[in-house]
């Protein structure tokens, strides 16, 4: 099972990353204080996988903090694709749904040369999702994708 290693907000765009070991996360702005929950409720939290994050850094030989992605939630072992529109995520007690893929911008070419483009295929860049049951999460938490019925 996949777990919660990651959990970071940024209140203001291109505002300073935080870093916190457990947040509240609300159907009305996503994760407390995040400056984009509460602007685009369809993508709310963005998720990333570490083991791509991981994969991306090393073919480009380079050492990049997974905060700077700026991502909300980084987990330990869990792909994204486009077949995961609609599908739910569980983190904790929080359930999410994937509603899109989180494109890579600019930012990330000016971090590290051909990281835009190492981000783009197969979702490396990660997914965005809406709140569909609000509640606390912490550091460790399980995270997992329920069936689809």
């Amino acid at each position: 099972m996949a777990k919660l290693i990651g959990i970071a907000t940024h209140s203001t765009s291109k505002g300073p990353i935080s870093t916190h070991e457990h947040i509240h996360v609300s159907k009305e702005s996503g994760l407390e204080n995040d400056y984009q929950g509460a602007r685009r409720r369809e993508t709310q939290v963005t998720l990333l996988s570490y083991k791509r994050w991981q994969e991306v850094c090393k073919q480009l030989g380079a050492d990049i903090d997974w905060t700077e992605r700026r991502a909300n939630l980084l987990i330990d072992d869990m792909d994204f694709d486009e077949s995961m529109i609609g599908q739910q995520v569980q983190v904790g007690s929080v359930l999410l749904e994937i509603t899109k893929e989180t494109d890579p911008c600019a930012r990330m070419e000016a971090l590290q040369p051909g990281l835009k483009q190492a981000l783009t295929p197969n979702w490396y860049g990660g997914a965005r999702c809406k709140v569909l049951r609000e509640g606390e999460i912490k550091l460790d938490d399980n995270v997992s994708l329920l069936k689809r019925f």
